[in-house]
Formats: C-alpha cells, sequence, structure tokens
C-alpha cells in the first residue's frame, strides 16, 4: 500500500478511508503544519522528504508545480466530492493501477 502525505484541504473522512484500505497517511495536522499557510512548494518537499506521494484537493497548483518541479514522490490531485468513501476509494483504484509513484502525477477526478 502506499505512503501518502495529505495536506489540510482532505477532508478527514477520506484519509480515515484511505487508512481502512491499507494505507499509510500523514496528515499535516498531525506533522504540525496545519493552519501555518505553508507554501506548496514546501509542503511537496516535505512530503516527497518523508517518501510520502501528495494527496491534495489544491488540484491547480499541483499540477503546474508537478510541471516544474518533477522530482517528487508523486501527487495525486483529487476533484472535490461529498461521497467521501467513493472519493476514497477511487484514491484506492488510481494507486492500485500505479505500479510506482515516483515522479508521477495521478488524478482522481469526480464520477460523472
Amino acid at each position: 500500500m502506499a505512503r501518502l502525505y495529505a495536506n489540510e484541504n482532505v477532508p478527514l473522512p477520506v484519509l480515515e478511508r484511505l487508512r481502512v484500505l491499507g494505507h499509510d497517511v500523514l496528515t499535516s495536522l498531525e506533522a504540525g503544519t496545519a493552519g501555518h499557510r505553508v507554501p506548496d512548494e514546501l509542503v511537496l518537499t516535505f512530503a516527497s522528504g518523508q517518501g510520502r506521494a501528495l494527496v491534495t484537493l489544491n488540484r491547480r497548483h499541483f499540477v503546474r508545480l508537478h510541471g516544474a518541479r518533477p522530482q517528487h514522490a508523486g501527487i495525486i490531485v483529487c476533484s472535490f466530492h461529498s461521497d467521501f468513501a467513493g472519493l476514497a476509494d477511487r484514491i484506492h483504484a488510481a494507486l492500485g493501477a500505479a505500479a510506482d509513484l515516483t515522479n508521477r502525477l495521478i488524478r482522481v477526478n469526480r464520477p460523472s
């Protein structure tokens, strides 16, 4: 299973479900960075330094950051959806389809 770092915009029920599915999830709150307005570049640096792929709802900024700095432990950008269990399941499925997250950008969209 994947080692993930979730920034503070990912709803806690999504992260709890990912843990139930077997993923090792560290939150920004647990890391002591929640509410500190950490710049996106430093969020990605922290996640990569911990050997964790970043999970975020901040799609635009992290897609752009992936283009500017493609060396990282992985970035999973998600569309917000109020079906938190469904969102976690889609993240889980996307992670299962990826053999290695290193330097990869994975997009997880709302169902159509």
